[in-house]
């Protein structure tokens, strides 16, 4: 596992935009961006939380953060978000797409709607994200992360349709995305984790799974692993430090293992299951 590093203040004068905040890995990744010094916007629907989780982050680590309370399935909504994040911090150098729903459920059981709804949140909401903060990603030559998961990566699991089908599609759009942008400089990175802080379908209790899966902290972590400059770079370098765009993906392991993988090897773990 990697070992956190705290020498340093890596994302000094940088600012990174959550969507979907207040979720568990995406608190988890706000605290790790404070830690480095990163100004952080926090998109979220829940007010009460984007309240207490920009007072922690305030109070605990001197962060300077802005919570919006924002739809991301609203892309009128997103894109006034991003607008106010600019005119706050003057652009974006790193978009964090963590919201994300769970769903379990027989294909013939769930309701055209449940899918529609999964797939609003899980896809569209970072969908939106992207479409809003890409100008100025391109202009900072900035970063993307996306959380994935395992229906996305992995074989198919009974009572995940809906789950699989919007995170298949998330894995398309930013893969293609990630070849886009190679060119412009801005690193496009899919995150596939195992579930965090949600129980499987067949185990609701989440016994099985104690111990076995990543937590948010781990899933973070190897974000930050991946989006983080050398510790050696100055804050003139920082651009200059990116991941070679189109580089890496992130994978956090069932056991919490961490690392950034090459997309050859990733195209060949896909191939084999």
């Amino acid at each position: 596992m990697h070992r956190k590093v705290f020498a340093g203040r890596l994302f000094e004068r940088q600012v990174a935009l959550i969507g979907g905040g207040c979720s568990d890995v995406g608190r988890a990744l706000a605290v790790r961006l404070a830690q480095a010094g990163a100004s952080l916007a926090l998109l979220d629907l829940d007010m009460a939380a984007l309240d207490s989780l920009v007072e922690h982050l305030a109070d605990h680590h001197n962060c300077a953060a802005l919570g919006l309370p924002c739809d991301l399935t609203d892309a009128l909504a997103v894109e006034h978000a991003v607008t106010l994040v600019g005119e706050r911090f003057g652009g974006i150098d790193l978009l964090a797409c963590c919201a994300v729903v769970h769903h379990c459920g027989g294909i013939c059981d769930t309701a055209p709607e449940v899918f529609r709804r999964v797939m609003e949140i899980n896809f569209f909401g970072a969908l939106h994200c992207v479409q809003a903060a890409l100008p100025g990603l391109l202009a900072r030559r900035g970063q993307i992360v996306v959380a994935g998961a395992l229906p996305a990566f992995g074989p198919p699991q009974v009572s995940r349709g809906a789950e699989a089908a919007s995170r298949q599609a998330l894995l398309g759009l930013f893969e293609t995305l990630r070849l886009e942008v190679a060119a412009d400089g801005v690193n496009v990175m899919l995150v596939c984790p195992g579930r965090a802080g949600e129980p499987a379908c067949d185990d609701p209790s989440g016994a099985e799974a104690a111990g076995r899966l990543p937590s948010a902290q781990d899933i973070a972590e190897a974000i930050f692993q991946g989006v983080a400059p050398p510790p050696s770079a100055d804050a003139a370098q920082l651009r200059l430090a990116r991941p070679a765009a189109g580089a890496a993906r992130a994978v956090v392991g069932p056991d919490g293992t961490q690392g950034a993988v090459r997309e050859e090897s990733c195209r060949r773990r896909r191939d084999r299951v």
